[in-house]
Formats: C-alpha cells, sequence, structure tokens
C-alpha cells in the first residue's frame, strides 16, 4: 500500500508532544557541551558544561567525573568522544531556543539564559526528532530514486519508511533520547546517499562538490558513518572504467574538487580535534578501542545477548531485500545494488571492530541507526518482490508486524525498567513482548504522559505497575 511522504509528515507532528526534553546520559552531555560551550564561550573547553551536569544530578556518576571532570586530553583540556556535526546541525534550533529564553526572561519568567534551560535543551530534542524525520523523507526520495530501473519498487518508500521508523532503535532516539547523535547520524547518511544517487548521473564538478561537503557533515556528525563513502566510491571507480580518456579526465578532476570540498567542510571538526588532542583524529582512548580485523563482526550482528538482528529483527528483513535489489536491478545498475550491500557490511565490520561492541546500556545496537536509509531500500526491495503473490504479501504483513512490535515493546521495556538494560534475555523478552506489555499497556501509556521522566530512568518491578 503506498503511504504518501505528507502522511509520514502528519504522523510526527501528531507524535511531536512525546519528544522526551531532557538530557540523561553522558553520550549525551558530550554532544551538548560541544553546542553550549561554542555558542556561550566559544571554545571547545568543557569542563564547565561538565561540572553543571554533574552538580545537577544529571550525570552524577563516578565513573563520570573520573573520566571527563579528572582526566584531561593531550592538550590539557577536558575528554569529549563526541564530534561537533551535531553541534552544527542543532545550532539553528538552538538559536530559536536562545530566542524563547530571553524573550521569556524579558517577559518576567524565571528563565535562565545560560545555554542550559528547558527551551535550550527542548530545542536540541526536538532538533534531533525533526532530523529523524528528515532522514525518513530522504529515505522515501533514495527509494523513488531506485524506481528509475525497478519500477515497482518506486511508490514503496512511504510505507517501508514508516516500517523502519517503527521497527528499529530510530523512534528511541527521537523520542526518548534525542539528545544523542543518531537521529542527527540516519539524516546525515540519508542526504548523502540521496545526493550520490543525483550526482551519479554526471559526476559532474558541481555535484561532486556537494558530495564531498555532505561527505564532511556525515563524518562530522558520526565518525564511524564516514566509511559510507566506500559505497559512492565503488560506483565512481566503476564508472572510471567504463568512460572514455576524455571522460575520465573530467570526472577525475571532478573527484579532486570533491575532495577539496570534503577537506574545507571538514575544517570545523579538524580544528576542535586540534584543539582537544593535538592533532587531527579521534581521542588515543578511541582509538586504542579498535581492533581493525573486526574480531566481534558476527557476534555483533546475531549475539543473543546484544546482536543487531535480535534487537532488531526488521533488519533481518531488510539485509534480504538489499540481495534481492543487486539481483532485480537491470545489469547497467546492478552496481548500485552491490554499493548498498558494501555499506551495510562495512558498518557491520567496524561495529565489531570497537572494543565496546556490545554497547550494553544503550537501546539496541544504536551504531546501526545511520543505516536508517539502506534499511529502508532493503524493506522496500522485498515488499515489491512480496506482492506480486498474495500468500507473500499476507506472510510478509504478518512478519513484519511482529518485527514493528518487537521494537515497540522492547522501548517500553527498556524505559519502564522491565528488562535488564545492559543485554538481552530472548526468552524473557519475548514473554513480556506478547504477554505482559499488552497487558501494561494502557497503564505505560498514562505513566508516559503524566510521569514521563520515570522512564528511562531507574528499573521498576513489573509489580510496581
Amino acid at each position: 500500500m503506498p503511504i504518501s511522504p505528507r502522511l509520514l509528515v502528519l504522523l510526527f507532528l501528531v507524535l511531536l508532544p512525546a519528544v522526551t526534553t531532557r538530557i540523561y546520559a553522558s553520550d549525551e552531555v558530550q554532544y551538548f557541551a560541544y553546542l553550549r560551550s561554542l555558542w556561550f564561550d566559544g571554545d571547545v573547553s568543557f569542563e564547565n558544561e561538565y561540572q553543571h551536569f554533574y552538580d545537577k544530578g544529571i550525570a552524577a556518576s563516578r565513573g563520570f567525573h573520573e573520566t571527563f571532570l579528572e582526566r584531561t586530553t593531550e592538550t590539557g583540556r577536558r575528554i569529549n568522544f563526541g564530534t561537533i556535526g551535531c553541534a552544527l546541525l542543532w545550532a539553528p534550533f538552538y538559536a530559536v531556543g536562545d530566542v524563547a529564553a530571553r524573550l521569556s526572561r524579558a517577559l518576567g519568567a524565571s528563565v535562565a539564559v545560560d545555554g542550559y534551560s528547558r527551551p535550550y535543551i527542548a530545542a536540541v530534542s526536538y532538533a534531533s526528532a525533526c532530523y529523524g524525520l528528515l532522514a525518513l523523507l530522504a529515505s522515501v526520495a533514495i527509494v523513488r530514486r531506485l524506481g528509475r530501473w525497478w519500477p515497482g519498487l518506486g511508490d514503496l518508500g512511504g510505507l517501508s519508511a514508516l516500517i523502519v521508523w517503527l521497527g528499529t532503535p530510530l523512534l528511541f532516539y527521537m523520542y526518548i533520547a534525542p539528545p544523542m547523535s543518531h537521529a542527527t547520524s540516519a539524516f546525515a547518511v540519508a542526504v548523502f546517499i540521496l545526493a550520490w544517487l543525483i550526482v551519479r548521473d554526471t559526476w559532474s564538478i558541481g555535484g561532486m562538490a556537494a558530495l564531498g561537503a555532505l561527505a564532511a557533515v556525515m563524518a562530522m556528525v558520526r565518525e564511524q558513518d564516514a566509511f559510507f563513502i566506500a559505497g559512492p566510491a565503488i560506483d565512481f571507480g566503476w564508472s572510471l572504467l567504463r568512460a572514455g580518456g576524455q571522460d575520465r579526465t573530467r570526472r577525475l578532476g571532478a573527484a579532486a574538487v570533491g575532495a577539496a570540498t570534503f577537506a574545507v567542510t571538514f575544517m570545523p571538526q579538524a580544528l576542535a580535534y586540534l584543539a582537544l588532542n593535538g592533532r587531527v583524529g579521534p581521542s588515543h582512548l578511541v582509538a586504542r578501542k579498535m581492533y581493525w580485523f573486526s574480531p566481534h563482526a558476527l557476534q555483533v550482528v546475531g549475539s543473543p545477548s546484544h546482536g543487531f538482528l535480535i534487537w532488531t529483527p526488521l533488519a533481518a528483513i531488510a539485509c534480504v531485500g538489499l540481495l534481492v535489489l543487486v539481483r532485480r536491478l537491470p545489469a547497467d545498475a546492478r552496481i548500485v545494488g552491490i554499493a548498498f550491500v558494501v555499506m551495510a557490511a562495512i558498518q557491520i565490520y567496524i561495529a565489531g571492530s570497537v572494543d565496546s561492541w556490545t554497547v550494553a546500556g544503550a537501546f539496541g545496537q544504536r551504531r546501526f541507526v545511520a543505516l536508517t536509509s539502506v534499511l529502508v531500500v532493503g524493506l522496500a526491495a522485498v515488499a515489491a518482490v512480496a506482492r506480486e503473490v498474495r500468500w507473500q504479501r499476507v506472510a510478509l504483513g504478518v512478519t513484519l508486524a511482529a518485527a514493528t512490535w518487537w521494537n515497540v515493546a522492547l522501548i517500553v521495556q527498556f524505559g519502564a525498567g522491565m528488562m535488564d538494560r545492559q543485554r538481552l534475555e530472548p526468552a524473557r523478552i519475548a514473554y513480556n513482548t506478547f504477554i505482559v506489555v499488552p497487558r501494561a499497556l494502557p497503564w505505560l501509556a498514562w505513566r508516559y504522559v503524566t510521569d514521563r521522566a520515570s522512564f528511562y530512568e531507574s528499573a521498576r518491578s513489573l509489580g510496581a505497575y
């Protein structure tokens, strides 16, 4: 059933009041600290921001104090494992929050104009939610673009985007923990992929310049997202092999312009790296956690306690769809399908290279939220094949409904403290998902409306319900 992007926008507006406007976790503090420090202090020195959140009890753990208020970087500043990209993308919303705070103060309200008060936190939270929506809309446009080669695919982008929205951790990071970087990451990657599919028609100088700039933004939002460049790079390399001498020279020149644009656009992050770490690169504490032979690649996908496909079974269907895409695209466009497979595979490889591959304590394998647009494409491919046969449509519909409910029920259990947040227990989760949560849902919905701060905070026993 085709779904218009307008319906996605309407649903987003209806759900906008559900966005949780607060900062809770240390990662959120780090990304927010970039923006607050740049806006009010004009630097990337974060000690006052960290001290504020520690004193307020928001990041009051001993571990936070030891890592962020006792240790220093190579240049003597406080550590920040985040990047500057979210701050840059959040800045227009933060500006609105700043104006709102100043107007409220001028009208006599007791609102602090300090970068920390409610208007500022709300601005960042709604910014992430909006970027999550834009990621979905860009994903719809990507599927429509692919429909040039596979007409049966083009009108399924809206439906696939809706299912991925509800059936993956993107939902959590748009509404429960929006000051994390993941919804913004999904946006940056989706826009980059969409730009690639447009630019590849001619590989023009202007197009490559835009692609280089978007690649830099993507890398500044989350460092691992830079590896999405591999997909378009394979496609570009293949186009060079088929191009004539003069055309090949022109395309190489365009690529050089794209690389230069990347370097210029990446300058804010490069300068931040230099100020913090004394070199252009992340903290050595991050680098030493990487094992580039990816010893955990299989675990990060299939581990019963932490695996991506256990947290998000919808992703398994979408990954099958990427292989279907390769087979169904015509020969002259098959390299595009291969590029999508490569982008997904590299993200798995990188996630499996990190010592902290389990991301224990976080909701889902959150590093894969960047794959949102890729999952939408894969799911659309599966749906395009399934709708050719009635029983396949029915089977797929039931499977997608179950996978989507699994994600929603996991969010409920995670936020309400009904599960171990350090690891999955599949049997217990399945029982809660299909037996316990449906019974408790009305009460939980009421609690979310009346006592939202109690979610994603402290584990409560089910007996309290």
